[in-house]
């Protein structure tokens, strides 16, 4: 049996990165791969290098691709056909929800265009997990734990947030949008929720 694809997206300092710590320390949890994109290899560390430079946006959307690619040739796809569910902490929802913004005017829908050089080769997620928050309290989060990177201004973010929200309208049947303006423990349950409801539990 395949396993299942579930990726986890939002804005920064919507609580993404604190809730998958704690799935990873689910045993319920132990025969899943959790990964994240950028990845950690070498293309993943290049997309790190830009991201805090000033790179040409286009140059960056394009190492983020490549990035993508080997993290589904050499993880994603090997993991979901010998039968594993893969949790992944962003994935290519974030490429159309953020560089869709910074192309903004170089495309006359840039993400459409994004989407296009996906299309024929990428892994659609079997369920996106939208962790939902006010961008002016997620920028607050994102200051209270130190550097902010240049994504992590209120209207840059306001803009993904949008796109994410076309997103999830767009895929109802894929999405699952959770209010993350709330304690941790309380979305941590609904996040359990909506993965048992697509994998199912080992519980009795």
């Amino acid at each position: 049996m395949k396993g299942k694809l579930i990726t986890l997206e939002g804005i920064d300092g919507s609580g993404k990165s604190t809730i998958t710590s704690r799935l990873g320390s689910n045993p319920e949890f132990s025969e899943f791969v959790f990964t994240r994109e950028p990845t950690t290899g070498w293309i993943g560390e290049a997309v790190n290098r830009a991201i805090h430079s000033d790179t040409d946006h286009l140059a960056e959307l394009l190492l983020f691709t490549a990035d993508h690619a080997e993290h589904i040739s050499k993880l994603i796809l090997p993991a979901l056909e010998s039968g594993t569910n893969v949790i992944s902490d962003r994935y290519s929802g974030s490429r159309y929800a953020y560089q869709a913004v910074t192309l903004k005017g170089r495309f006359p829908d840039p993400m459409k265009w994004i989407r296009g050089i996906h299309e024929g080769w990428t892994v659609d997620p079997d369920m996106t997990i939208l962790f939902d928050i006010d961008p002016k309290i997620a920028v607050e989060r994102c200051g209270n734990r130190g550097a902010q990177t240049k994504f992590e201004k209120i209207g840059f973010l306001e803009e993904v947030r949008a796109n994410y929200l076309q997103l999830a309208k767009e895929y109802p049947d894929r999405f699952v949008v959770i209010d993350t303006d709330r304690p941790v423990d309380i979305v941590e349950k609904d996040v359990l929720s909506a993965i048992f409801s697509l994998v199912g539990t080992g519980r009795e």
